[in-house]
């Protein structure tokens, strides 16, 4: 569909610019004059390769989405339409991304398509779990509260990836010292000793001459270092776009030392807040468990919700394939099994979700305090290690010597 510039004015006499789609100029017109706005003037957009936008991996930023589904929230349940509601919206956003979708939606509003199809049209915008809830808040006519809840989800997700990204950032951080420290050495202290160690009549020890291979390596032969850097980034890539590939590295990331409990638990949390707010909203429990399956983030966990899914299919319960599964602790377990049994699985989830996300918290201040002392051990003994490699030589020398 076409997609015009307009400039318009508003009953207050404010001048106001922006995009939209329509079938041609006079349909964008026609459409600005039922919003009561004054057209000063209506351009199309001619799109090229050049001005057309590419997006790479999700173009609105969560924090953005995040009080978006608030603001939208915040000004349904005070009576505001939801078409006014998108406008408004659209033009406070500060995603651009996001913007240009608001005006797409509510174009689509105008034109009398439901909110949830408007959206659907936008899937990198709005993901499925936004949808899905949407609709059914459509249906059960409780779209103040859906959106109550998927502001409180999306904002509780943040939160835990945050946490989850912080306690992974002082290791990341660590290790590229040590890497640096250690190709300095090799390249630029170690070199300095080379003729010296070359004089001497006797036998290097073991660790030296290991030392001084890989300072030669790095002095002479660094193009190969990065050629098989590179090869082994665009292998991992490749592998990790595989549906193989994607199993094993999730299972090895639960399966970490330190960080797999901390994966897991932050794994499990977000597959019970979904589930929980899906299930709260009415979305149907198998298209709920679909959705889960997809937004969950981690390919060994989503093989479990599946499993789950064939056995409701199969008339039996929901929690019985995850007692079989290892990466769910038997407090989950037990939680969704009181909760098909009393009927209140949506709570229990709810439950499950805030109690994992208050051990996220809790296992990532931990982690602080015990990983700064044994990284900073880690780099002295890297360093100390290179270190000893030199002066090992030069004791063999002073023995001999004495």
């Amino acid at each position: 569909m076409p997609q015009f510039a307009y400039h318009v004015k508003t009953g207050g006499g404010k001048q106001l610019q922006g995009k939209l789609n329509a079938m041609d100029k006079s349909s964008a017109v026609e459409e600005l004059r039922k919003r009561g706005l004054t057209v000063l003037s209506v351009e199309e957009i001619r799109k090229s390769v050049l001005s057309t936008e590419i997006y790479i991996g999700n173009p609105v930023k969560s924090i953005h989405f995040i009080i978006f589904c608030r603001q939208f929230s915040t000004l349904i349940r005070a009576g505001v339409t939801i078409v006014e509601a998108t406008n408004i919206l659209a033009e406070q956003t500060e995603s651009k991304p996001l913007k240009k979708a608001l005006v797409e939606v509510s174009s689509a509003l105008l034109r009398g398509i439901p909110f949830s199809q408007a959206v659907l049209e936008h899937k990198r915008m709005f993901p499925p779990l936004f949808v899905s809830m949407i609709r059914a808040g459509e249906e059960t006519g409780d779209l103040e509260g859906t959106l109550d809840r998927l502001a409180l989800f999306f904002e509780k997700a943040h939160t835990t990836k945050e946490k989850i990204k912080s306690a992974m950032t002082y290791p990341t951080v660590v290790g590229l010292m040590s890497i640096a420290s250690v190709i300095y050495l090799l390249q630029g202290v170690v070199p300095q000793f080379v003729t010296m160690f070359e004089s001497f009549d006797t036998e290097l020890p073991a660790i030296t001459k290991i030392v001084l291979a890989l300072s030669k390596s790095l002095s002479h032969q660094w193009y190969y270092w990065i050629i098989a850097l590179v090869i082994l980034i665009l292998a991992y890539q490749l592998y990790k776009r595989t549906e193989r590939g994607k199993y094993v590295i999730d299972y090895a990331k639960l399966k970490m030392p330190i960080f797999g409990k901390l994966a897991q638990k932050g794994a499990i949390a977000q597959m019970s807040r979904t589930l929980s707010s899906l299930y709260a909203s009415s979305v149907p429990v198998l298209q709920s468990l679909t959705i889960v399956e997809e937004v969950v983030g981690n390919k060994v966990i989503g093989k479990y919700i599946r499993k789950s899914g064939e056995s409701l299919r199969q008339g039996n319960s929901l929690s019985e394939p995850f007692k079989k599964a290892w990466v769910f602790p038997p407090l989950v377990t037990q939680m969704i099994a009181v909760g098909e049994e009393t009927g209140s699985l949506d709570q229990m989830l709810a439950k499950i979700a805030d109690f994992y996300e208050m051990d996220v918290d809790n296992t990532v201040d931990r982690l602080k305090s015990l990983i700064e002392p044994l990284l900073i051990v880690f780099l002295a003994g890297v360093v100390g290690l290179i270190v000893m490699a030199i002066i090992l030589p030069m004791f063999t020398l002073y023995s001999s010597v004495q």
